[in-house]
């Protein structure tokens, strides 16, 4: 990709999708999926976060409506796709799974990838497992869902934010902190819907106020909302317990699979919700991706670092797709 003319960095300005539906997957869940800028252009389909944290309109705006096909959908039990916070029948492969359905039903044969934190995470899985329909990825904040990666998420990000740490550790006993993701899946997954939200609220309160640079109340504020955190923390802790349904090095393992395919890694160079380290390991495994460290920034895509390099990247990328 071309890295040497001026390109765009802000955001595109708001718009509304000209279609929107709900694909249903199996006999239970229920996806919603929407599509937005240009009904003939080049199709990108979002991968948002979390797991659990669902989609959102501003997604849109990464993208130029006039070049693309925007696709943003909420994958199993998140956002607006029903049951909401349902964690049967829902792994990383019934999710490579839905990503296919959804492609099948909207007729696409192949489409550009985007997708941040657990994003990345289903990108680098549904790009090894289908490379032919893939037209390449835009990634960021590369968590690859490793038992180290897990561990720093419940025990590391203490040594950077203790006063948070500590309030999500609080919310359970001292003598159960010892193993806090079994803490608090007994608390989410209790019959009594109290427990649920009081525990989702503290684990993703604590997500929300260590995804940013700076403090930001307005992030910790959606993250604390009552749907965002049930949906979030249940559905993480969910994907958490089981490895993310992926052997430890998977994604690494197989990336010889993306070789033909154009890749951009974004990283905030002080993120602390999904370290650097993983971003090099990722970059050094598949050297042809470009690699963007984004020196004053953290986690979030709203960085206004990161979010430039994100429209920065999805600009780029059109000199590649009009080829």
């Amino acid at each position: 990709m071309d890295t040497s003319a001026p390109i765009r960095t802000e955001l595109f300005p708001e718009i509304e999708p000209f279609a929107a539906g709900r694909l249903a997957v199996d006999g239970l869940h229920m996806l919603y999926f929407e599509e937005s800028g240009n009904r003939d252009g080049v199709p990108v389909v979002v991968l948002h976060g979390g797991p659990g944290a669902g989609g959102s309109p501003s997604h849109r705006r990464f993208f130029d409506p006039a070049f693309y096909r925007i696709i943003v959908f909420d994958q199993r039990g998140a956002g607006r796709s029903t049951p909401h916070g349902e964690l049967r029948h829902n792994t990383t492969q019934h999710l490579v799974g839905d990503l296919e359905a959804l492609r099948s039903q909207l007729r696409i044969e192949r489409w550009l990838l985007f997708g941040g934190s657990w994003g990345s995470t289903l990108a680098l899985a549904y790009a090894q497992a289908h490379p032919q329909h893939c037209l390449g990825l835009v990634l960021r904040g590369i968590f690859l869902c490793r038992r180290s990666e897990i561990d720093w998420f419940l025990y590391g990000m203490r040594n950077i934010f203790p006063e948070d740490w500590r309030s999500f550790a609080g919310h359970v006993p001292e003598q159960e902190r010892q193993d806090l993701l079994a803490a608090y899946w007994r608390r989410l997954d209790d019959p009594d819907p109290a427990e649920q939200i009081a525990a989702a609220r503290a684990w993703s309160t604590y997500e929300g106020a260590c995804s940013t640079l700076l403090p930001s109340a307005d992030t910790v504020a959606y993250f604390s909302g009552d749907r965002v955190a049930l949906g979030l923390a249940r559905i993480e802790a969910h994907y958490f317990r089981h490895g993310g349904f992926l052997a430890d090095n998977q994604l690494l393992a197989n990336v010889q699979r993306l070789r033909a395919l154009p890749g951009v890694i974004v990283q905030g160079r002080y993120d602390m919700v999904c370290p650097i380290a993983t971003a090099d390991e990722l970059y050094r495994a598949w050297p042809e991706a470009q690699y963007i460290v984004v020196p004053n920034a953290g986690h979030s895509a709203w960085e206004p670092g990161i979010r430039a390099a994100l429209v920065s990247a999805t600009e780029r990328f059109k000199t590649v797709l009009a080829r």
